[in-house]
């Protein structure tokens, strides 16, 4: 019978001597390779995502038809970040429990990059809302079954003093893969198909580094504890009296990526219906090119200033603010202008946010043993507002007034996600 790391007889050298070192908690520093490669996977993955959500999606819908590319791109974004809310927690269980001599996490980001590449082929022949929801259903859980176990690794391998410097190139590798994502949008001219092949090949290199070298520690087939449907589902109720920081951390996560994806969610939109911008798609690359370079300067300097004075809270509390009032910005202006500054707060805003609060969020893991899990529990709080937030903003912009209150929604669910920081406590 497998035992599980809860076991006496697990703990018999006392503390955590008597664990495998996948189950232990990390004080070795990585090596920049292995860094190199966790942000190549961040890279490959948010092209995936942001390719089709910035443009190549609203490009589909509108050539279905042209009259409802509101609602379509509302349906199938919020079908298929559903289908991330399971693969998140899901894929890391199932990951937490794997005995491979690739290790716990490699197999199942080899596995989505493959699966992931093929649900883009899908996308690209994709001519009905159907065969969209289809395709997009199925790239979001093969992608986020490699995501949510990448970003367990940071957990399972980078110690607390240095999680706010890595966090912060984790959210540099996210940021340009979402500056390439638009590129991609950009250089299609038009032409979907290509941009979904790109997307596919984009994934599949970019996992390759990591796949390719023992990175992973491995569990012991006597530490493997049985996957049970019900626990798992049991699992996404984490009790937020009994791990009450996690709690609220996975509260101001969500209210954050809530706001923030109100935001971005109809640019492609907004450049065209309200800005009559000459071209949308290069006006998204644009705005996504000085919203990823403050991204990366931020996060790349806050992540390590914050591991230095060891607090995360006030970074995470301040960042949340500014990108609030990125919101307010375009709110107000709903010009070209109003939203390249707009883009720039953004992503100083973000890019310190991203950085910060990744690594408070490691640092309130209710167990060691079940990482892979639990991060992709917070990852519900990364895909849950792609469900809610195109909901949200359909209704701003058709029942509330347009834009302006579709922006200024968004800077109210920020500001309040920021002011919910204030009550964790174990993390200064």
């Amino acid at each position: 019978m497998a035992r599980t790391p809860d076991d006496p007889t697990a703990l018999a050298g006392g503390g955590e001597a008597g664990l495998p070192e996948a189950l232990r908690t990390p004080t070795k520093d990585v090596t920049r390779s292995w860094v190199a490669s966790v942000v190549a996977i961040n890279i490959g993955i948010n092209i995936v995502f942001f390719a089709p959500i910035n443009v190549l999606l609203g490009l589909q819908a509108t050539a279905i038809d042209a009259g409802s590319k509101e609602a379509i791109l509302s349906l199938v974004t919020a079908c298929g970040a559903s289908v991330a809310l399971v693969a998140n927690p899901l894929f890391g269980a199932l990951s937490d429990r794997t005995v491979s001599k690739m290790g716990r996490r490699s197999p199942w980001i080899l596995a989505g990059a493959i699966l992931g590449a093929a649900a883009l082929l899908v996308l690209s022949g994709a001519t009905t809302v159907g065969l969209m929801l289809l395709g997009w259903c199925g790239l979001q859980a093969a992608a986020n079954a490699a995501y949510s176990t990448v970003t367990a690794t940071i957990p399972d391998r980078v110690p607390e003093r240095r999680r706010g410097g890595i966090g912060g190139l984790a959210a540099m590798g996210q940021t340009v893969g979402i500056l390439l994502g638009a590129v991609v949008g950009f250089v299609i001219s038009g032409n979907i198909a290509v941009g979904y092949m790109i997307c596919a090949v984009a994934l599949v290199v970019s996992v390759i580094p990591y796949v390719l070298r023992p990175n992973d520690p491995q569990l012991p087939r006597e530490f493997r504890t049985d996957f049970n449907l019900l626990d798992f589902a049991k699992g996404f109720w984490i009790n937020p009296l009994t791990h009450r920081d996690f709690g609220w951390a996975w509260l101001t996560r969500f209210m954050m990526n809530t706001g923030n994806q109100m935001t971005i969610v109809y640019l492609l939109f907004f450049l065209t219906d309200v800005v009559h911008h000459p071209d949308p798609a290069g006006g998204v690359l644009v705005l996504t090119g000085i919203y990823a370079v403050m991204v990366i300067i931020s996060a790349v300097i806050l992540g390590p200033i914050s591991d230095r004075s060891g607090k995360r809270k006030i970074f995470v509390i301040i960042s949340s603010i500014v990108v609030a009032c990125s919101a307010l910005i375009i709110a107000v202006s709903q010009n070209f202008t109003g939203a390249i500054i707009g883009a720039a707060v953004l992503g100083l805003g973000f890019g310190a946010y991203l950085a910060v609060d990744f690594a408070l969020l490691t640092q309130v893991l209710p167990s060691a043993k079940s990482r892979g899990k639990d991060m992709g529990v917070i990852n519900v709080a990364n895909s849950l507002p792609q469900v809610i937030a195109p909901a949200l903003a359909f209704v701003s912009v058709k029942m509330l007034g347009g834009y302006t209150a579709l922006f200024i929604v968004a800077a109210v669910i920020g500001i309040f996600g920021a002011l919910l920081v204030r009550n964790i406590r174990s993390v200064p």
